[in-house]
């Protein structure tokens, strides 16, 4: 278990990269800080140490990313409608950069995974395929039929 210092700090490294995985997931920001919560508290009572930070980033993203499926999966999500605000965190955001966003939520989850961990998280593709248990050819595949799709819907060279 680990001490509320140890929770401070985690918190204090992570916190932006959790909340923007689970709405890069959940679209809702109820429902992100819900995950938010869950998250941290898995951190706390997580028996063993971390190798090192990029363990402990990675062990958070991957517990992020399950739990954000495991709300998706539930009765209530699947079969309850919420007409909830879309723009958590976009308020101050540019409009191109708003297209862009919107463009990458509506990407299947499996290519908004890869290319938020990517492009915002700065992983390698070899790093990713260990987060998600996935093969690197599967991951550099992702990441092109993710760039062909966001290139379609955005009608551009913008991700070459």
């Amino acid at each position: 278990m680990k001490s509320e210092g140890e929770a401070k700090i985690a918190i204090e490294k992570y916190a932006d990269t959790v909340r923007r995985i689970c709405f890069i997931h959940l679209k809702s920001q109820s429902d992100v800080e819900d995950v938010f919560q869950e998250v941290f508290l898995k951190f706390l009572l997580y028996p063993q140490p971390f190798q090192n930070e990029a363990h402990e980033k990675a062990w958070l993203i991957r517990v992020a990313i399950n739990q954000c499926k495991d709300i998706l999966k539930s009765f209530f999500r699947r079969n309850v409608v919420l007409t909830e605000d879309l723009n958590y965190g976009a308020n101050n955001i540019q409009e191109d950069s708003r297209v862009v966003l919107n463009a990458v939520l509506s990407l299947p989850e499996k290519y908004r995974d890869v290319v938020y961990l990517y492009y915002y998280e700065g992983y390698q593709a070899k790093e990713i395929a260990k987060i998600l248990n996935r093969g690197e050819n599967t991951i550099y595949t992702w990441l092109s039929r993710a760039k062909s799709k966001l290139r379609a819907s955005l009608g551009g060279e913008l991700f070459d």
